[in-house]
């Protein structure tokens, strides 16, 4: 595999996989990540997209022993086989944009919400707000062009499309992705910064949709 290694900062290392992001490649970066964890002067590593961004101090692990540890740990690493845990939500497909969805994907409205609810995805990482995890496994028919306009407010349980990822959002927050259903964050919180970890979902977890 290409991997492309290079240096955002002084201090931070990132490699960066080749597209389209898949569960696979994604499972042996998160094993390369938990392999490291611990590294005597790595302050921080953060999971992307089929990418990984090593944070160090540089007074404890100088970035020639950073790069050659990292490309090491990248050498030896093995997709894990299985998903860390299977998490399961129920969804209302309800939303505002699901017919809207549906018709570009040339599917009614109940078939969409079939095709939506079968894959068992898995979470790749967690970003653009805390908690909220980009998911593979959404089927390529069912990808959506994202919102002309985005909406300034999407409410807090949102499960959204947008281009070939699907997520739900913890928080209400504006968004551009298709709405098409919704999970009660009251009955199942996915941010909780009381919690330790406060994400419900995190890397390398499997999701299950349940149709409500």
């Amino acid at each position: 595999m290409n991997a492309h290694w290079h240096w955002p900062s002084e201090t931070s290392l990132c490699l960066s996989l080749p597209p389209p992001p898949n569960a696979l490649t994604q499972r042996r970066l998160l094993a390369m990540a938990a392999e490291l964890r611990g590294t005597v002067g790595l302050l921080e590593l953060v999971p992307g997209l089929h990418n990984l961004t090593l944070f160090a101090d540089p007074a404890r692990l100088p970035p020639a022993e950073l790069e050659a540890l990292a490309r090491a740990a990248w050498r030896r690493a093995r997709p894990w086989r299985e998903a860390l845990r299977e998490r399961r939500l129920r969804v209302h497909y309800d939303g505002p944009d699901l017919a809207q969805a549906a018709a570009h994907a040339g599917l009614s409205p109940a078939r969409f919400v079939e095709a939506h609810a079968a894959p068992r995805y898995e979470v790749a990482c967690l970003g653009f707000l805390p908690g909220f995890a980009y998911l593979l496994g959404l089927p390529t028919e069912l990808a959506q062009p994202r919102l002309a306009t985005p909406r300034s407010l999407v409410p807090a349980g949102a499960v959204a499309i947008g281009g070939q990822q699907t997520g739900v959002y913890p928080q209400a927050s504006p968004g551009g992705w298709k709405l098409i259903g919704r999970v009660d964050v009251q009955v199942q919180p996915l941010f909780d910064p009381a919690a330790d970890p406060p994400a419900w979902l995190l890397p390398g977890d499997a999701l299950r949709f349940e149709p409500a």
